[in-house]
């Protein structure tokens, strides 16, 4: 398999500017209803780096699904004039209210979109600090991403053992949405779930994929499918198959797996290693080796033999580079 070749910066000096983005990062992106790409980030700042003034998470960009294949160009942003705001009411270390009970938060850190219709749906982080979740909630909009307002519906922090709190989905054929959920420290292994796309907003509809008296089916409770220290997912179709990348903390690798299905076995399924980290000084994004490397989306459009993802970095020593960046990666070899 060919190496991974980075594209462009998609955030930073010189790209997003406009928007009033200097530091960002994440950046999953799916088609809106009016065709657009509509790419979410988490906490984003004015300048180029982490900290200071215009802080605010999540925000939405977007882009011409024409511009894949030299890098994303954006065309506008969720906000009030080129601005991009922030699509999620709260205040940075305010508190939200849960039941009775008033809760500290720090930010809220966007997970994963989905397309439904006419309605994207964003799925949200709760959070005190990194690795700290309160709960996770669902938010929707139906404008094509342009505005966003709270369903109503939130998960404990706990829920199915705190391994349901970065979550990625893809709707199939069949009517269901299918989940794949991890917690978020970076320390845990892979839960699958489903639920009806017409019933996304019932979390009592949602069942999990659990292995029991020997036999795996839904509505048992839920079993690890893929152990590991895992942090940022993306579950995708590709060309009649399902794609999931995963960045791997503990081998401190990205890979993506290739199904025939969601139910697939994920440790037989064919796998390959599109990203690999390594030191600042070791870097090549000419063959993929990436400093301090997480998240990588799966954009639309890609395809197997050209698979383009959304990478983050950031340099926690000097807080720059703090961005998302397009990788493009081959791997058709699987698919066979």
């Amino acid at each position: 398999m060919t190496p991974s070749v980075k594209i462009r910066d998609l955030t930073g000096p010189g790209r997003t500017d406009r928007f009033g983005v200097g530091g960002t990062d994440l950046g999953a992106t799916v088609t809106a209803p009016d065709g657009r790409l509509v790419s979410v980030f988490g906490d984003t700042f004015s300048r180029a780096g982490v900290g200071g003034r215009g802080w605010r998470s999540p925000v939405v960009l977007f882009a011409d699904p024409a511009s894949l294949r030299t890098g994303l160009e954006w065309t506008g942003s969720a906000g009030r004039g080129e601005r991009a705001r922030q699509v999620v009411r709260y205040v940075h270390h305010g508190v939200r209210r849960w039941g009775r009970r008033w809760r500290r938060v720090t930010t809220v850190l966007p997970t994963d979109l989905l397309t439904i219709g006419d309605t994207i749906y964003l799925h949200v982080m709760v959070c005190r600090e990194l690795g700290n979740v309160r709960w996770t909630e669902l938010h929707r909009s139906t404008d094509s991403g342009v505005t966003w307002r709270p369903t109503g519906v939130r998960w404990r922090a706990d829920h199915h053992g705190g391994l349901f709190q970065m979550l990625t989905w893809e709707l199939g054929d069949d009517g269901w949405v299918y989940a794949l959920t991890t917690g978020f420290q970076r320390a845990h292994g892979l839960l699958l779930h489903r639920v009806r796309a017409d019933r996304i907003t019932k979390p009592e509809q949602w069942e999990s994929w659990g292995l029991r008296d020997g036999v795996w089916a839904w509505g048992s409770p839920p079993t690890v499918v893929l152990a590991g220290a895992f942090g940022e997912l993306s579950l995708r179709r590709v060309q009649g198959r399902w794609l999931l990348a995963a960045f791997d903390h503990g081998a401190y690798r990205m890979d993506v797996h290739v199904l025939d299905s969601p139910t697939a076995d994920l440790y037989r399924a064919p796998s390959a290693t599109v990203l690999r980290g390594c030191d600042w000084e070791d870097e090549d994004h000419a063959v993929g080796r990436v400093a301090q490397l997480y998240g990588g989306y799966i954009v639309p459009g890609s395809t197997l033999a050209e698979l383009h993802l959304v990478v983050s970095q950031w340099n926690t020593a000097t807080n720059w580079p703090y961005r998302a960046m397009q990788f493009r990666a081959d791997v058709s070899a699987l698919g066979t």
